[in-house]
């Protein structure tokens, strides 16, 4: 009996709901891991005292997630897994709304997520991006935040106009984080979107450990409908992972630029970023054997396997090293890249041709209005 207190005593120490956060408590630092995590048994319980910041607490959940026996089950794991309370779960779930606009949206997107890219596609991805809002708001957030951007550069090895790439594609640089309550988000999809509702269990998992290891409120922060946050839509499962105290006041906030900055950069450097190489390569040739290859991420070739297709890169390549086949269809014709390793880092943060293509195209304009209103050709923050 003895040992059953005592064991409990300790696993209260442990696991208990503070009335307050614990002062002078240490962060954890970002883990670093060489791939994006997919499953929750890739998330390492969080064993600090943690404060129940809320003031959630009920006997059972209530509201739209009442009789959710998938729920009930996610609540005693969290509470056997990772120490939670179990009323203060039955709490805020109680409070968790289900966004049917949300299900209904995907449902509608889900029907054409096959097929190849349709004529004109990339002309009419790239027109939502490529304008002055963009760029000159990515020159305007540069001037502003120069200093967190070169230091990010430096220590991460990535270019500061990809960071601000990122964030021109994912918020326009903060101007809309999304109006979601995350809690809202991830329960709606972890409990009623099928195809992919394990994955967003695990984002949910997640996110109930951030809120635990920050010490905010899990009721409080917004992003979009499907849980990313901050400047640079992090899931929780890579704000876990990734994000970065980048201005030293011992927490880390994806809402406030310079965390935001350093955490997109660290992002890239442990997805393999290689500083000072290529992104993509225009190409060149007959194009006689292009029916033989796969354009897309999931594809790479070596130089001599494009060249017996009749492709080669336009320039002088100096890789040795196998890329992808690029295809952006514009409206009136059909264009080949060559995706170099970094095209593919940046396709870690969105698996889409299109996405990558914006973040680099726009990197290179708000580069070269940066470098305009400078008046300088310099790196401007490259290591």
């Amino acid at each position: 009996m003895f040992k059953f207190a005592a064991a409990a005593a300790l696993a209260a120490a442990l696991f208990g709901c503070a009335s307050e956060p614990p002062r002078n408590q240490p962060r954890a630092s970002a883990a670093v891991k060489p791939n994006p995590p997919s499953q929750s048994a890739h998330i390492r319980p969080d064993l600090r005292p943690f404060a129940c910041v809320g003031g959630y607490r009920a006997g059972a959940v209530s509201g739209d997630y009442a009789g959710y026996p998938a729920l009930t089950q996610f609540i005693e794991q969290m509470v056997q897994k990772h120490g939670f309370d179990r009323e203060y779960l039955n709490g805020l779930f109680s409070q968790a709304k289900r966004k049917q606009w949300t299900l209904d949206y995907l449902a509608k997107s889900d029907q054409g997520l096959k097929g190849k890219p349709s004529k004109g596609g990339w002309t009419r991805y790239r027109s939502q991006f490529l304008d002055a809002r963009h760029i000159d708001g990515g020159v305007a957030f540069w001037r502003t935040h120069q200093a967190a951007l070169q230091r990010a550069s430096q220590q991460y090895g990535v270019p500061a106009e990809y960071i601000l790439g990122i964030m021109a594609v994912e918020t326009t640089f903060g101007g809309f984080v999304g109006n979601h309550r995350v809690i809202d988000a991830l329960t709606t999809l972890g409990f009623d979107y099928q195809r992919r509702g394990e994955f967003f269990r695990s984002e949910l998992e997640s996110f109930l450990l951030m809120a635990r290891s920050e010490g905010i409120d899990p009721g409080k922060p917004v992003g979009s409908f499907a849980g990313a946050m901050g400047l640079g839509q992090f899931m929780p499962s890579s704000f876990l992972q990734w994000a970065v105290d980048f201005n030293g006041d011992g927490r880390r906030d994806l809402w406030n630029p310079e965390d935001a900055i350093g955490s997109v950069a660290n992002y890239f450097a442990q997805h393999g970023w290689r500083n000072g190489q290529p992104v993509v390569s225009r190409t060149r040739g007959s194009y006689s054997g292009i029916d033989s290859l796969e354009p897309g991420i999931d594809h790479e070739y070596p130089l001599g396997t494009l060249a017996q297709a009749g492709i080669e890169p336009a320039g002088h390549c100096g890789c040795d090293y196998p890329l992808r086949l690029v295809l952006l269809r514009h409206q009136s014709n059909d264009e080949y890249l060559l995706g170099h390793p970094n095209f593919y880092v940046i396709t870690r943060y969105n698996h889409s041709t299109h996405y990558a293509m914006a973040v680099h195209e726009l990197a290179q304009a708000i580069k070269s209005g940066y470098q305009r209103l400078a008046g300088s050709p310099a790196n401007l923050g490259e290591n």
